[in-house]
């Protein structure tokens, strides 16, 4: 995620009338987890302490994997009328092993609207410091996911309805809401992206419903959510950048909060609906020392208020409620096309209650682009 994906392109010759290119790369990633194996599909490292079947992850020290899950294939098409055309995947899949093709755009574009599935448009990688680690950094603006959506887009304002991303509602005893949820209306989101000689910036605003439906009874919330990012270039060597979110019963825009990816964005009370709150941010420097070599240093954060719900039963001591992580790389491009690279991640989870679990991991990183 924090690294370009597309470092070139191979023509297609398929007509006068058409221009088609394909791009990709096939890329390794291997991990060394210190402190229990904190290793999901691309070697990425998870904040949470237990699998989704609960098992510790932390039971034992030192574990080694490797995967090229995050190899990826897209083609791009454009016609002399000005449609476009992009469609994209890659092989992450939910374990270890090599996966099947994952579906991560597939858009068209015409005169401003752009209609399928692409970057939310509650999004922006203006503050993103590059990471090997695929999941990034804690707190970088937005969601940091695809969804599906259409958008119109003029100059640097941008603006969409979405398919919502994650709305997870928390009901007695700390558990998730299955069944009784339900989508109930698309999310909108509107966003201005610019740039001014060495100051690139993005802010965005969002709405989005969300629904709890047993079937008798149901109740309905509003959730927003709002960025800003930045990069500043100080010199050809230096740059700083960073983001800040804040998100209000709209945690599934909140990235890495919760568990591990978002975090609960409201709580059952009785009869009523209750949204929970979140903020998170992250900050990062960059340093090119030419010759192709760069080094990046990155801290990102989330935290929920997770007060009233607890009040109401909803959460526990145990509910996961602060997240923080530092990435540290460095990465060479040996000859064009050519990237690699290695990153040391301390990552930590604090629960409601204070306790607290930590881990120390390495990845290294090898990518081959076309």
């Amino acid at each position: 995620m924090g690294v370009a994906s597309q470092a070139g392109a191979v023509s297609l010759n398929v007509g006068d009338d058409v221009e088609a290119s394909l791009y990709g790369y096939a890329r390794l990633n291997m991990s060394y987890d210190f402190d229990g194996n904190r290793a999901v599909s691309t070697r990425a490292g998870t904040f949470s302490p237990v699998d989704a079947d609960g098992n510790n992850l932390d039971k034992n020290d030192g574990h080694f994997g490797a995967d090229v899950q995050q190899s990826r294939l897209g083609i791009k098409v454009k016609h002399a009328s000005g449609v476009a055309i992009t469609v994209e995947g890659d092989f992450r899949g939910s374990g270890n092993s090599a996966g099947s093709l994952r579906m991560r755009h597939a858009y068209g574009e015409y005169n401003g609207w752009m209609i399928g599935r692409n970057w939310s448009n509650y999004l922006s990688f203006v503050g993103n410091t590059p990471t090997l680690d695929f999941d990034s950094l804690a707190g970088t603006a937005g969601s940091q996911d695809r969804a599906e959506q259409i958008r119109y887009t003029t100059g640097p304002l941008s603006f969409s309805l979405e398919d919502p991303s994650s709305q997870g509602i928390l009901e007695a005893n700390n558990a998730v809401l299955g069944g009784d949820r339900r989508v109930s209306a698309p999310a909108f989101t509107a966003r201005i992206q610019d740039s001014a000689d060495a100051l690139s910036y993005s802010a965005a605003v969002l709405a989005s419903q969300v629904t709890a439906d047993d079937g008798n009874n149901d109740d309905s919330a509003i959730g927003y959510a709002a960025f800003g990012a930045a990069k500043l270039k100080l010199t050809d060597m230096f740059a700083v950048q960073g983001a800040i979110n804040y998100t209000d019963g709209a945690n599934g825009y909140l990235w890495r909060s919760g568990s591990n990816y978002y975090g609960p964005s409201a709580y059952v009370d009785g009869d009523s609906l209750e949204t929970i709150s979140g903020y998170g941010g992250s900050v990062g420097v960059s340093m090119a020392l030419g010759g192709g070599r760069s080094i990046n240093v990155g801290y990102g954060m989330t935290t929920l208020d997770l007060d009233d719900a607890v009040d109401a039963g909803a959460a526990s001591n145990a509910t996961p409620e602060t997240n923080q992580n530092v990435l540290v790389n460095y990465m060479w491009t040996p000859v064009q096309n050519v990237m690699m690279g290695v990153e040391y991640g301390y990552l930590d989870q604090e629960t409601v209650g204070g306790d607290s679990t930590d881990a120390n991991r390495v990845i290294f990183a090898a990518q081959y682009s076309f």
